[in-house]
């Protein structure tokens, strides 16, 4: 009864976020060459969430997150700081940090500089500084090949000898990698040891938005999208 309750509120929270998205206008159904070359038919653009009100948004959709998380033992529950990698990172670190707070957990947020900065502070982290010892929890937008985390985490562990508890992401596309056929975020979490969570993934995001309509009342996903989605993840899909 537990897990069907359970399974009933992500499906409640998957399809908050995707209407959320829709209306952000960073979620777009069609056809999209993705840097990998593969051609999908959606795509999220973080570069929509380009106000206070958005960003605020997403924010919370992060931390609620998060605290499930903590809850369910998944995550600790003395995290340190919230990472965002430059530039992507920077306002989700920040916003998840602004909306833990407000939820009654004080959590700081740390970003990188693209290059180290010799005067002034100095140094190449920007917020809470990082100390040995230190939990970082990690966020980032989408994941596609996991290109990203393999950069930042020796790169805080240059500064520090951090304790990394996680990577939490907007949304999991749950695509194979080009060398396997596991999914980048299944691979990330084979090689770093640390959960990978996600706000919703490509399977919830589409199953809530079958069941949306547009402003006129007519289906928002059409039968060709739909079917082009259903291929993409046969041909991709982990």
């Amino acid at each position: 009864m537990a897990d069907m309750k359970n399974m009933k509120q992500c499906a409640e929270f998957a399809q908050e976020f995707t209407r959320f998205l829709l209306e952000a206008e960073a979620l777009k159904f069609g056809s999209f060459t993705l840097k990998s070359g593969r051609v999908s038919p959606y795509f999220i653009n973080a570069g929509a969430f380009d106000d206070g009100e958005k960003i605020g948004k997403l924010g919370q959709f992060y931390a609620e997150t998060i605290l499930r998380a903590i809850s369910d033992d998944v995550l600790p529950k003395d995290i340190d700081t919230v990472f965002g990698p430059a530039y992507k990172g920077i306002p989700l670190a920040v916003s998840t940090s602004i909306a833990l707070n407000n939820a009654g957990r004080r959590i700081g947020y740390t970003f990188d500089r693209k290059e180290k900065k010799d005067h002034g502070d100095g140094g190449m982290m920007v917020g809470t500084q990082l100390k040995d010892g230190m939990k970082v929890l990690l966020v980032d937008d989408v994941m596609t090949a996991g290109t990203a985390v393999r950069e930042v985490v020796p790169k805080l562990k240059a500064e520090a000898n951090v304790e990394i508890v996680g990577l939490v992401l907007s949304a999991d596309r749950m695509e194979k990698t080009r060398d396997s056929d596991i999914s980048a975020v299944e691979a990330v979490r084979k090689e770093f040891g640390f959960p990978v969570l996600s706000i919703a993934n490509v399977k919830q995001i589409f199953a809530a938005a079958a069941e949306m309509t547009d402003v006129s009342g007519q289906p928002l996903l059409s039968d060709d999208v739909a079917a082009a989605a259903d291929e993409y993840m046969k041909r991709y899909g982990a």
